[in-house]
């Protein structure tokens, strides 16, 4: 399979989201080389405990994204609770305290337009059990910038609204169980 070499992965998921992130991030080497970026919808008022808990499932070193840093490879950056995680055109990320979108902040559709524009067709996107339609718009932007869409299969998601409204918004994506996801993630990449 020939195209644009993979540069990135952006990941957005609401509720069924620690479930869905569990079967996926743990496959993923210490040494993968790509950064992934996750939105999942947090409550605002209070502290995250999604990358510590994810940080003991998984090999891939996982943390709480911070403003302006840079992105590197063999990395999981989650958006902190209340703000909108961004990718710049210098791929470093930005945090905003803007408006929410969909009554969501941080919002998916806002990390996959701005990583889309960043990244165009070196991006994965993918959108994971949710009870809304944010990342459908997000997901779009992805698949218009030549990227790759991926979507957990509504049928064994916990939540199918976000990916119905994903696989409409964007019928090209690729609907897949979590272990094929899993699976893709590690093929874009090679052995290691």
């Amino acid at each position: 399979m020939s195209g644009p070499r993979v540069a990135a992965v952006a990941v957005g998921a609401s509720a069924g989201a620690l479930e869905s992130l569990s079967v996926i991030l743990p496959e993923l080497p210490e040494d993968y080389p790509l950064p992934v970026l996750v939105v999942v919808h947090l409550p605002p008022d209070r502290k995250s405990l999604m990358a510590s808990l994810l940080r003991e499932r998984c090999r891939i070193a996982v943390k709480e994204a911070e403003d302006k840093e840079r992105i590197v490879g063999g990395m999981v950056y989650l958006a902190p609770p209340d703000y909108h995680l961004m990718v710049e055109e210098d791929r470093r990320l930005s945090l905003s305290s803007e408006e929410p979108v969909r009554y969501s902040r941080p919002s998916i559709d806002v990390l996959f337009e701005t990583a889309a524009e960043a990244y165009g067709p070196g991006l994965v996107g993918i959108v994971l059990s949710g009870a809304n339609s944010d990342g459908a718009r997000g997901l779009r932007a992805i698949c218009d910038a030549g990227g790759v869409g991926l979507v957990q299969s509504p049928d064994q998601a916990l939540a199918s609204a976000m990916p119905h409204a994903a696989l409409l918004a964007c019928p090209e994506a690729a609907a897949m169980s979590l272990g094929e996801i899993a699976k893709h993630l590690l093929g874009i990449v090679g052995p290691s």
